[in-house]
């Protein structure tokens, strides 16, 4: 290891069809967001890390356990005693860390990528990606490999958990521009472990109302992709809601979330949904050019809610 200073990115990200259905083997399509986590690494004399990553009240105390098992996963993944060999470990960045934002993966992935540089072990962005996979494996139990693969590569993503086992399905999407869209914070964070464990507990309880929503949302996206790639952007706003009806039917939505919707949809927003794990985090509003933009991001900031406007794509 040498003394100077390396330094890793990982983008946010968020899902625009998919969410909890992902889980169960169905595709879903995510993007990354222009905004990142930026990890600085050096050799110190005693192990420290220091979190200076913007976040929304109560996340980074929410976190703190998820967040400690990615670093000793690492740790263990690039084979790093930090009792033998202390590392000064410094998070920041402007990506704003809440649930549904992919903050975890963000930063499993700049860390992995500043691990990479120090040790000088010439990863590329697919082993990246599977260190990135380990830590989010580490910290939250059982992620769908979403987050951290637009967290890696910054794009646009066509997903499929494969659920055997087998290498998932991973496939870039090329849309016709990028494309403005709203990020609304609800200010409530949540264990992405403990909605999924319920949602499931759900699936158990009643899998054949669980297949109705399953096969509806399988074509509700393969149309979406379409719309995507064509830049159809009234159809997929449309796409949006509809896919919202069916995470509200599986118990994941929230007040502060509908709230945020009906704000959205008022001003002119193209579709809207909740985004991630739901019953709080982020809502997802489409609305593309910046006037468009600015207005549903001002009405919804007006009603007491944190933005930020990104594009996708």
């Amino acid at each position: 290891m040498n003394h100077q200073v390396a330094q890793g990115k990982g983008f946010g990200k968020t899902i625009l069809f998919g969410d909890h259905f992902v889980v169960y083997g169905l595709p879903a399509i995510a993007s990354a967001i222009g905004d990142q986590t930026v990890a600085k690494i050096e050799q110190f004399e005693k192990m420290e890390i220091i979190d200076n990553k913007p976040a929304t009240d109560g996340y980074k105390e929410k976190k703190a356990e998820e967040i400690r098992r990615e670093f000793d996963a690492l740790f263990r993944y690039f084979k790093i005693n930090p009792n033998e060999k202390p590392l000064k470990i410094t998070l920041e960045g402007n990506l704003f860390c809440t649930s549904g934002v992919g903050a975890s993966a963000a930063l499993a992935t700049s860390v992995s990528r500043a691990l990479n540089e120090m040790l000088n072990v010439g990863m590329d962005d697919d082993a990246i990606n599977k260190a990135a996979y380990i830590a989010e494996e580490a910290g939250s139990g059982k992620p769908s490999g979403i987050d951290n693969t637009c967290s890696t590569f910054g794009k646009l993503i066509w997903f499929k958990k494969n659920i055997e086992g087998e290498e998932n399905v991973i496939e870039h999407i090329d849309a016709k521009e990028p494309v403005g869209i709203v990020l609304a914070d609800t200010g409530i964070t949540q264990i992405t472990k403990d909605v999924v464990n319920d949602v499931a507990s759900k699936h158990e309880q009643d899998r054949p109302g669980f297949d109705d929503l399953f096969n509806e949302y399988a074509s509700l996206v393969s149309e979406a992709r379409a719309a995507l790639e064509q830049g159809y952007w009234e159809k997929v706003g449309q796409l949006m809601d509809k896919n919202q009806e069916l995470l509200a039917k599986i118990g994941v939505s929230c007040d502060e979330i509908e709230n945020i919707i009906r704000i959205a949809k008022a001003n002119g927003a193209f579709g809207a949904k909740l985004t991630g794990t739901g019953r709080g985090g982020y809502v997802i509003a489409l609305a593309p050019g910046k006037e468009l933009q600015d207005r549903v991001a001002t009405a919804i900031e007006q009603a007491g809610f944190k933005v930020l406007k990104t594009t996708i794509g």
